[in-house]
């Protein structure tokens, strides 16, 4: 039998395949980790973080101090309802000129008898921290419960039965619905009445715009103004509706006699569908000129004016 040859061990090539004896590969020591210093150990057991001695606390903003009741501001608002015997009033806060302009006020009101608590002394810049930002107080502030309510049936059922009345057909401005109170109080209206859903609560803002008239004036919230043009016209009252689209001049109308309610839209809207339909009557101011329309609040009172004028 002929011997097996052994097989050789390959030999390794080079890329030129030229045979070349097989190199044994040295793995390289790894490299010695660098000591790192140990991480301090974070304590957790206590909560508050310790103060910063280099950081001083940020000092905490204080709320503003809020009052209980009704809030009115400025001479002639805080005036009429400190002279009103139906308001019932908390608080006065004054500055030095807001005493010195209301003190003939506050003497009146001791000389009437009325209950009336004492003045507070109050610097200015804390009468700013019970209102928004920005409003004119005049140095006065009173602090006083809403008047008692009064309804429509409380209006008509009178015994001095009322000739002149205003109606509000969703005027959501209380600077409209303040001034159309103020004028109606300056020109002889008997009530202002607004819808109960879309009407501004008797706020200082609302009192400061109509000047006192919210003493004077009563404001009736209704639910439906339809019904209540229906109320009116069972009274006798002659419904007169302002409305860009009425045919005739208001001054063409005879409102020297009978009892006469003016009622008025909103800006832009104007009166509603059914109101327009359950008024007597719609007419229109003559206005001209590039701007045909007024604000609702003035042409209330040009409105009252005239209705003055003819009676008058």
């Amino acid at each position: 039998m002929k011997a097996k040859k052994m097989r050789k061990r390959p030999e390794s090539r080079t890329k030129q395949g030229k045979c070349c004896p097989a190199r044994s590969i040295k793995k390289s020591a790894p490299k010695p980790k660098s000591k790192s210093k140990p991480k301090p150990i974070r304590d957790f057991s206590s909560k508050t973080a310790k103060p910063n001695p280099k950081r001083e606390p940020k000092p905490q903003k204080q709320k503003a101090p809020r009052l209980e009741g009704t809030v009115l501001w400025g001479l002639h608002a805080v005036a009429e309802a400190w002279l009103n015997p139906n308001r019932k009033c908390l608080s006065l806060r004054v500055s030095d000129g807001g005493l010195t302009a209301l003190q003939d006020t506050l003497q009146k009101a001791e000389s009437l008898g009325l209950s009336r608590p004492e003045y507070q002394i109050t610097d200015r810049a804390e009468i700013d921290t019970f209102l928004p930002r920005g409003t004119v107080h005049q140095g006065i502030l009173l602090e006083t419960k809403t008047l008692p309510p009064v309804t429509l049936d409380d209006l008509l059922g009178q015994e001095e039965t009322p000739s002149l009345v205003v109606l509000l057909d969703q005027v959501t401005d209380p600077h409209n619905v303040g001034a159309v109170l103020r004028s109606a109080a300056a020109l002889g209206a008997d009530a202002v009445i607004v819808t109960e859903r879309k009407a501004p609560q008797t706020t200082g803002i609302l009192a400061k715009t109509a000047c006192g008239a919210v003493e004077h004036i009563p404001l009736i919230p209704v639910v439906n103004l339809t019904r209540a043009i229906k109320a009116l016209q069972g009274e006798s009252f002659w419904c007169i509706g302002l409305a860009e689209e009425g045919k005739s001049d208001l001054a063409s109308c005879t409102l020297s006699s009978g009892k006469i309610a003016l009622v008025l839209g909103a800006e832009g809207d104007g009166l509603r569908r059914l109101t327009r339909e359950h008024c007597d009557e719609l007419v229109h101011l003559p206005t001209q000129g590039p701007i045909g329309s007024l604000n609702v609040s003035n042409a209330a009172a040009v409105a009252l004016y005239e209705v003055k004028r003819q009676k008058s």
